[in-house]
């Protein structure tokens, strides 16, 4: 894809660099819903495309990871950071100028909801992800909390539907276990309907802090800031 190559070339990543990420990229944007999120169905940060800015997230991410690993001696998993960073905001329907994406509780809006649906989403969409189940609550953990310090909706079985989830139907096709992954994640630090609590994991941190020095670059006027509080960004159509 071009802006893969793009964005490499923004990075000035390595022929090295280059081969590992496509090895762990590849399967997951070549599929469908992955595509959709390239084109201008789904504008994130003003007119930069959601698949756009997931790639750069994952490349930020994967040069962090380096660094982390340079500076300690510790365990840590570059490629489960990558797999958080291409996962992450995999949420259900566009959430800039979309009547669709109305809720009514506040903490239902968008920025607060779509960690949950992208960790819903991507669990349907590449089970394979999730088939180790260490690697599985390191993946969920560090999607569900990748939006800290911004607390994050719980999830709550016996009130689902007020949960006000665009993708609900495919929270409860999956199984108990990757709802309980789900749902201890959102119980730490809770208060009421949220969460304040960051990752457990330092993949998760890491692609948290990855994801907020992009965003902050790709937030380019007034319009795109206030669209995160409103929805609505009158710069795009």
């Amino acid at each position: 894809m071009n802006i893969v190559n793009s964005l490499f070339n923004k990075y000035n990543l390595s022929y090295d660099d280059r081969d590992y990420l496509n090895k762990i990229m590849f399967p997951i944007i070549s599929n469908s819903n992955f595509k959709r999120r390239l084109t201008n169905e789904f504008l994130h940060h003003s007119d930069i495309t959601l698949g756009e800015h997931i790639i750069e997230d994952t490349i930020v991410t994967y040069l962090l990871s380096k660094k982390y690993l340079a500076k300690k001696n510790n365990q840590y998993r570059i490629d489960l950071a990558v797999k958080i960073a291409l996962l992450h905001d995999l949420y259900t329907i566009p959430w800039q100028n979309n009547k669709e994406a109305k809720v009514h509780h506040f903490f239902s809006k968008h920025g607060f909801r779509h960690p949950v649906e992208a960790v819903i989403n991507s669990i349907t969409w590449y089970p394979e992800l999730f088939n180790d189940k260490d690697d599985a609550n390191i993946i969920i953990d560090g999607i569900v909390h990748h939006m800290y310090p911004l607390p994050v909706r719980r999830v709550n079985e016996n009130k689902i539907e007020k949960t006000e989830l665009k993708n609900i139907d495919n929270y409860n096709r999956l199984s108990e276990s990757y709802k309980d992954m789900i749902i201890n994640s959102l119980n730490r630090k809770k208060i009421g309907v949220i969460s304040f609590s960051k990752s457990k994991y330092r993949e998760g941190k890491i692609m948290s802090k990855a994801d907020k020095l992009v965003s902050y670059k790709q937030i380019k006027n007034f319009a795109s800031a206030k669209a995160l509080l409103t929805g609505h960004n009158k710069k795009i159509k």
